[in-house]
């Protein structure tokens, strides 16, 4: 029987490669985007864990509500990050520190 102890792991596990994949990689926004998607995912992994072993579904939905939210920053974020590579011709995190000011 899997127990709430194995989606806990597997969540710190992929919670883990998410923050590691924003602090290694710090080149490619596409790729820390999806950095932070892992994250999301494992927090979600941790809704639906905990809903299911209490018996109440207010965790799976409101995991539904971050589903729709992380739909939404990655189709926005990659709307900006495709007008930011056509005017810059490059999608660096270094050249996107020129946008200030």
């Amino acid at each position: 029987m899997i127990s709430v102890g194995h989606y806990l792991a597997v969540s710190a596990v992929l919670f883990t490669l998410g923050v590691l994949g924003i602090f290694i990689n710090r080149k490619n926004i596409i790729v820390i985007l999806m950095a932070i998607e892992l994250i999301l995912l494992a927090v979600n992994i941790n809704l639906v864990a905990f809903s299911a072993a209490l018996g109440d579904l207010v965790g799976q939905v409101f995991a539904m509500f971050v589903l729709t939210v992380a739909a939404g920053e990655a189709a926005i974020g990659l709307a900006i990050i495709v007008i930011y590579f056509r005017g810059r011709g490059t999608i660096a995190v270094d050249d996107a520190n020129r946008m200030k000011g």
